[in-house]
């Protein structure tokens, strides 16, 4: 049974860190998971970036659900309503996109399920909470920078964004996209060194996270 969508946002205020991650391999990526977990993490975002990609979703499923079951396990890299209904099929809890497509949209309203589009201007994230976006997702962030999320809060100070592409897992950038105002940070291929994932080195990836998480509530005390 999928997260009410209420209950990935709830999620996402506690522990507002995201991992962001596609691998082939499904066992590797479990793995992942795991370290994420234990780090702390209690939302993650597997991508859908290869031909594997609904194979290794279902395998992580099975996992997450086993294993970890107050874990949301969210796909990303959502296009268009057909790959919406087959991954909620699969057992998605929340989908991210880079970009915003009303028919996920009306998808995600008619499975219940927690939606976040991708927007980089102030039009593409006021259209998305027309279209019903709890949270919206800059990206990339790297390219808009802080300042646009400032700016966005000064005429929708209400508008809660998540922002990926460009986060680092540092405390300094932690400071500066929190203090710019968004609710929530996805993290990719920085958190996980390949030569980190290549070596089985676990341990370093939850060490990062847990640190990161540590810090991110000393910047909410």
């Amino acid at each position: 049974m999928a997260f009410e969508p209420q209950k990935v946002y709830q999620t996402l205020a506690n522990a507002p860190i995201v991992p962001v991650f596609y691998h082939a391999d499904a066992d590797l990526t479990c793995q992942i998971i795991k370290a994420c977990y234990e780090g702390g993490i209690r939302a993650f975002e597997f991508t859908n970036r290869g031909d594997k990609a609904k194979e290794v979703f279902k395998v992580l499923r099975q996992y997450i659900s086993t294993n970890y079951p107050e874990m949301a396990l969210g796909i990303g890299t959502i296009f268009n309503g057909q790959q919406a209904e087959e991954f909620i099929a699969a057992g998605a809890d929340f989908l991210v996109q880079p970009v915003t497509s009303p028919d996920v949209a009306e998808v995600c309203k008619a499975h219940n399920i927690a939606w976040m589009p991708g927007a980089m201007t102030i039009s593409e994230v006021y259209n998305a909470t027309v279209l019903g976006a709890e949270i919206v997702k800059i990206f990339p962030g790297n390219v808009v920078g802080s300042g646009f999320v400032k700016a966005l809060k000064g005429p929708m100070p209400a508008t809660k964004v998540m922002v990926t592409g460009g986060v680092e897992p540092t405390p300094e950038s932690l400071k500066e996209w929190f203090g710019a105002g968004v609710s929530a940070v996805g993290i990719g291929s920085q958190l996980f060194p390949k030569n980190v994932v290549e070596a089985g080195n676990f341990e370093e990836i939850t060490q990062k996270i847990s640190a990161l998480i540590s810090y991110y509530q000393t910047l909410t005390k």
